[in-house]
């Protein structure tokens, strides 16, 4: 069983170091790679001078090119299972172990989920959050409870299935698409950190629109994407 941690990484260079230390002493048995992003400070820099595992992009990609391109490493590797794991500090590896039991059960995507057994706070993002598992429900059958969770694994067909199709960014909506061409999923209960240093790209207005976003393209986009079929190796 092979499982590969794949960490995007924007402008990261504040929390890197802290992240990667954590995954390399207290969690050898997964290997991970760090995805450079194109960033503008010393995320990079950080990365080579600490010898860890990095793939370094010329440019920005964004999130969704940056860990497309991690699932390309990791289907050209062979791994069974990749996880998609934040570079800021807020996801913590204690529950990739609940992840990986849970999808060897034969589950397609696993979400570290914070309400499954935790009920959602009453705040605006999470009525967005709410607004996005209703959409999922109606659109696909399934009941999502965290949809927005960042902390997602996938199994080696959906690893072959993000690194062979253009356009599959690690969002609600793909997540989604995936369902209606028959993934199953699974969510087990975690904890997020908060980000201790730098700045999240999304605030408040940000936030808004990548909800309204995720709607129109679960709702009504989403009908009309095009995929062609891939084979596991």
């Amino acid at each position: 069983m092979k499982c590969l941690i794949i960490i995007p990484a924007y402008n990261e260079e504040a929390n890197i170091e802290r992240v990667i230390d954590n995954l390399r002493n207290n969690y050898p048995m997964y290997d991970y790679v760090v995805i450079n992003d194109g960033s503008s400070d010393d995320t990079a820099k950080l990365c080579r001078k600490k010898d860890y595992e990095l793939i370094d992009l010329p440019v920005n990609l964004g999130l969704a090119g940056a860990f497309q391109t991690g699932l390309k490493y990791a289907y050209r590797k062979g791994y069974d299972y990749a996880i998609q794991f934040d570079a800021d500090g807020q996801h913590r590896p204690e529950f990739i172990r609940p992840m990986l039991d849970k999808i060897q059960e034969g589950y397609d995507i696993v979400i570290a989920s914070r309400f499954v057994t935790q009920k959602k706070p009453h705040s605006l993002r999470m009525l967005g959050s709410n607004l996005i598992s209703m959409a999922m429900r109606l659109t696909t059958g399934k009941k999502v409870k965290d949809p927005t969770s960042g902390m997602r694994m996938f199994n080696k067909k959906m690893i072959a299935e993000f690194a062979l199709n253009l356009n599959y960014g690690p969002e609600p909506d793909t997540i989604s698409y995936l369902l209606k061409q028959g993934a199953t999923i699974a969510e087990v209960q975690a904890q997020m950190d908060e980000r201790i240093a730098g700045e999240s790209y999304l605030n408040i207005s940000k936030s808004v629109m990548y909800m309204m976003r995720m709607l129109l393209s679960i709702l009504f986009i989403q009908n009309f994407r095009k995929r062609r079929e891939v084979k596991v190796r």
